[in-house]
């Protein structure tokens, strides 16, 4: 409850004349705030109740409201926002039509509070009732997507990624014409966040792979993107696609300064991973990444399965499913059906005789000699595809950035 001199003063100043009554409420707004007590939430909330009163009028109460909320910005304890600022929005809403840009500007205050506390959920619902489709004022597609990314960010704190994508699918619809490249760079980021937590790896890992070349942000965070590229891509189910994606990655020159070199070389390499390489890279893993599917393996583990029977595959001509399980760590009749699986989605090229309990991988010809050549023949393709990229990115940036050279260019043939 406000303060007894506190509602006296709001009395007098409601009472006063209307050439005084505004140096009357800023100067009491000033003292309560100066001083500060236990009672400045409730007299907070008192002063907007006063000063919205139909005794004010809304021509008055309008650029009071506004020094209000320059003032409430500046209080330093996130908490007496909390309390003070939950009840002025709801004292705001009913006249929201009159008070649009301060009921927004109260809702950010707010906001920054509930996330200064680590309060992410209340944050995101304060900052979903802002409204955009305003015929008060001006709310760019910039205006949106920041909006939007903010609340899309707020729920991927609490990894609520369904909540999230729904923000992120708004801001898709307005991206290609939003000119802050900070907002662009967050919606890739959280792009690459939610088809990492939904388990698309393999998506997550191109996202991440194209945020870790983004000039405009530093070098140890483009680092850090490049080691998401490279711990989703190994998570990523076996394949071509996984191939040529883990191909990008090998062939950019930061990837050794990762600590996920190691096994991105094995993997792309074609060579068997060991337990106590799996059981390193697992120690850095977030819980989503070790979530347990459905057969009860985690997604490293079938992703390894899958890597060293492809790699197997590479070795060998034929192979009995005992052999198989022995060499994958597992029972004959799981790594069949693991290799069953990948042959039926073509990312293996093989056969079974369940007769006779033999896995025929192909008409390759098998053995070491073969598999060197593989490995060779998909560096060099990784290494045409890399030039090529770069030979785009440069012909973007001359366009982009030397736009009358570039056309004059195009023009002269």
């Amino acid at each position: 409850m406000a303060s007894l001199d506190f509602t006296k003063q709001l009395t007098q100043a409601e009472k006063s004349e209307p050439s005084q009554r505004s140096d009357i409420y800023n100067t009491s707004l000033s003292r309560i705030i100066t001083e500060g007590s236990t009672h400045l939430p409730p007299n907070l909330i008192a002063y907007v109740q006063s000063i919205l009163s139909d005794s004010i009028g809304v021509i008055h109460s309008r650029p009071l409201l506004s020094s209000f909320v320059d003032r409430f910005r500046s209080i330093d304890d996130p908490q007496t926002k909390i309390d003070a600022g939950t009840e002025i929005v709801a004292l705001v809403a009913p006249r929201i039509v009159s008070y649009e840009q301060q009921d927004t500007d109260l809702k950010y205050i707010l906001a920054d509070a509930y996330e200064s506390t680590e309060d992410f959920v209340e944050s995101a619902k304060t900052l979903e009732t802002v409204t955009v489709n305003s015929s008060q004022r001006t709310v760019t597609d910039d205006d949106k997507a920041k909006l939007w990314m903010r609340i899309c960010r707020c729920y991927l704190e609490v990894d609520d990624d369904t909540n999230a994508l729904a923000y992120l699918n708004k801001v898709k619809q307005v991206i290609y014409s939003v000119t802050d490249q900070p907002t662009r760079l967050q919606f890739q980021l959280s792009q690459a966040r939610i088809h990492d937590s939904q388990r698309n790896f393999l998506d997550a890992s191109t996202a991440f792979l194209a945020l870790s070349t983004e000039t405009l942000i530093d070098e140890d965070e483009r680092l850090q993107a490049l080691s998401a590229a490279i711990t989703t891509a190994v998570l990523a189910p076996a394949g071509p696609a996984r191939a040529r994606q883990l191909g990008k990655i090998y062939k950019d020159d930061r990837a050794a300064e990762t600590p996920e070199y190691s096994i991105l070389q094995k993997i792309f390499l074609d060579r068997l991973l060991a337990p106590a390489e799996v059981s390193a890279f697992a120690a850095g893993l977030k819980e989503h990444q070790l979530a347990k599917t459905s057969d009860g393996s985690t997604v490293l583990d079938r992703a390894v399965l899958e890597h060293n029977l492809l790699s197997i595959s590479r070795l060998y001509q034929n192979i009995s499913t005992a052999s198989l399980g022995a060499l994958l760590g597992v029972d004959g009749e799981r790594a069949e059906q693991y290799a069953a699986a990948m042959i039926e989605s073509k990312r293996l090229v093989g056969s079974i005789d369940q007769i006779s309990e033999v896995i025929w991988f192909g008409t390759r010809e098998g053995g070491q000699e073969r598999a060197e050549k593989g490995r060779e023949l998909r560096m060099w393709d990784a290494g045409v595809q890399g030039l090529a990229e770069e030979v785009e990115r440069v012909m973007v940036m001359l366009q982009r950035e030397e736009k009358g050279w570039f056309e004059g260019v195009v023009a002269g043939g």
